[in-house]
């Protein structure tokens, strides 16, 4: 039996898009009777079909080479596209996490939506979301890996649009739609530039071109850049990183698919295309400084925020930072753990901080404040979320950073001094959020706040089970290392980095030593940090600015000078119209008259120039026979 779950491991995406199809019965718009309620409870038995599939598949794959399958999809006038499939121990793991954190998510829905009648749709865009990064992992071909990209992107406009009634919702979506289609474009420059030199598209024998492949170095620059751009988008990589931040406008339930692993799709299509993007130094060197610069941003940004989902927000783009660093170092074992062990973490505590906004009608840190004595177990949750994102032993986050540290060692040591200063300010930032939810004096809009009710805390402690149970999932895995091999250098600074950052944190946000607020002591820096580099401002008045102005003066060309040619013949033809209409008599002769006028007019203009030729031709010939 485990066998056949195993070979037919391509059929997990089909069980969420049942539960997708099966939605619709439940829309608001086709029944009244029921509520959009049973929508979720079939999409949470879809996905738990699914998760029980994978898992059920897990032990026979693990330790066993990959199995590739081949779906025929098009056949035509000598093109065949077909949809190659990758089932391996990997492949299946990360349709196990897909499905895990979405059966989570959904439970979360049920509580949090309690009384919203977008149920249906929800629930059947979260469906849509968990079958393609499902097809996504198990897909083997970068052209089709494009075009599930392209259905998630629109996914993520449908969801952060779920309440379209409100103007910032609306707004959010756009924006977030907008700004994923720039990378999505340069993306597919990239998929169509690379089919000509590889003559395929299969990762796998995309990776076997890369290893004896010999092109021009400024050609396959251009063409990595454009495959590079794709995932800046998708992970929110700076300068298209805006979008996660509009992104918060939607639900929670689906911001802990989001900030999970639906930002990790760009990730995931990174480690698969880096044999590729490894033929240009220029194009590994420019992964390393995007995630450079957007994990020190992000994680900068977070300290200064004063809206929890904000906070939270730029510190995923931080860790795709992070695996952006991992890819261009070539520490592509490194990242796919980052991503893992992010992913976990962070869903705990977007869990977390939904449970408290959900109950306090407020998202603003300088309104919360003493919650630990009111709400312990989300105080938990969020305590196993903070620290299994940081590099604190031993749980995920320290056997990740770990495991990218011990390799940029050997090759780029400089870029651990990067990783470790990431590392304490996300620390830092991560306790700084802790203290004003959790510590410090009871505020008005926390006095009364107790903890919710069981299907919104089922997931999150589930969740934050999870994340501390990581570090054995890696051990029964083999994925550990030896305690004999871990470089004991690497792993105690790391470990005080993340103690600098906490011991920081807990400080100034947690104890009561220093009066609260905290402000920088310059005050253009804390500015700076707070309104996210004057990033927004900075894309108004260039980007934004530069296409209202060519939008504008296209407008006017098209108004007043295509439009208005065209809008001249049209007069003129109704002008002439209207004048002919006098001449309307309804008698022949008065026609034929009219058009032998005419006739004779035309024929005396056509012959003007002959004759004026033929008079001065006469005047001419007079004159020699005069003289």
């Amino acid at each position: 039996m485990t066998q056949l779950l195993a070979q037919t491991a391509w059929l997990i995406p089909c069980y969420p898009l049942v539960g997708m199809l099966l939605s619709i019965a439940w829309f608001p718009s086709i029944t009244r009777r029921t509520g959009p309620r049973p929508a979720g409870y079939v999409n949470a038995i879809t996905t738990f079909l699914a998760l029980i599939h994978g898992a059920l598949a897990m032990p026979v794959l693990l330790g066993q080479p990959a199995t590739h399958v081949s779906l025929s999809w098009l056949q035509v006038a000598g093109l065949d596209l077909s949809v190659p499939v990758e089932i391996s121990a990997l492949t299946v793991g990360a349709t196990i996490l897909i499905n895990g954190l979405n059966l989570a998510g959904q439970i979360y829905g049920v509580g949090y939506l309690e009384m919203d009648w977008g149920w249906a749709r929800l629930y059947a865009l979260l469906a849509l979301f968990e079958a393609g990064m499902c097809a996504l992992v198990l897909c083997d071909s970068l052209f089709f890996s494009y075009m599930i990209l392209e259905i998630l992107t629109l996914g993520t406009y449908l969801l952060i649009g779920l309440w379209f009634n409100q103007s910032l919702v609306v707004t959010g979506a756009r924006d977030a739609f907008l700004t994923k289609r720039v990378g999505d474009l340069f993306l597919l420059m990239g998929v169509l530039a690379i089919y000509p030199l590889a003559h395929t598209w299969n990762y796998d024998e995309l990776a076997q071109w890369a290893q004896t492949a010999s092109i021009d170095p400024k050609l396959i620059t251009l063409v990595g850049l454009a495959l590079l751009a794709g995932p800046m988008g998708k992970c929110a990589q700076f300068p298209l990183h805006l979008w996660l931040d509009e992104a918060m406008e939607g639900p929670v339930p689906s911001t802990i698919l989001r900030n999970s692993v639906v930002v990790a799709t760009g990730a995931w299509v990174l480690v698969k295309l880096e044999p590729v993007l490894s033929l240009s130094p220029v194009v590994m060197n420019a992964a390393i400084a995007i995630g450079a610069v957007t994990a020190i941003g992000g994680t900068l940004i977070a300290t200064a925020q004063i809206d929890i989902k904000r906070a939270l927000s730029y510190l995923v783009s931080a860790y795709m930072g992070l695996v952006f660093i991992a890819v261009g170092a070539q520490q592509t074992e490194a990242a796919l753990l980052i991503v893992l062990t992010h992913a976990v973490a962070m869903a705990a505590l977007v869990a977390s901080c939904g449970s408290i906004v959900l109950n306090n009608i407020t998202q603003d840190l300088t309104q919360l404040g003493g919650l630990w004595s009111r709400r312990p177990i989300t105080g938990l949750s969020f305590v196993a979320g903070a620290l299994g994102l940081v590099a604190l032993p031993p749980l995920g986050g320290f056997w990740a950073l770990l495991k990218l540290t011990d390799g940029l060692w050997s090759t780029r040591p400089a870029l651990v001094g990067l990783v470790l200063l990431i590392n304490a300010l996300a620390a830092f930032s991560i306790t700084r959020t802790f203290g004003l939810i959790f510590a410090g004096s009871v505020q008005p809009m926390t006095v009364r706040s107790p903890e919710n009710l069981w299907a919104v805390t089922l997931p999150m402690t589930a969740l934050a089970g999870f994340v501390l149970h990581i570090p054995m999932i890696l051990q029964s895995l083999d994925l550990l290392p030896v305690w004999a091999q871990i470089s004991k250098d690497m792993a105690l600074v790391l470990t005080w980095s993340t103690i600098f950052g906490l011991a920081l944190g807990a400080v100034l946000y947690v104890g009561n030593g220093v009066k609260k607020p905290i402000q920088l002591p310059w005050k253009p820096l804390q500015d700076l940090f707070a309104y996210d580099f004057y990033t927004p401002k900075l894309y108004r008045s260039s980007v934004v600015g530069s296409v209202d102005i060519i939008s504008r003066i296209t407008d006017w060309i098209d108004r007043y000078i295509v439009d208005g040619f065209v809008n001249l013949v049209g007069l003129s033809s109704i002008f002439s119209g209207e004048v002919l209409k006098y001449g309307n008599s309804g008698q022949t002769q008065s026609y034929v008259l009219t058009i032998a006028i005419g006739l004779v007019l035309t024929a005396l203009w056509m012959s003007w120039s002959f004759l004026s030729h033929l008079s001065i031709t006469t005047q001419l010939v007079s004159l020699v026979t005069g003289s």
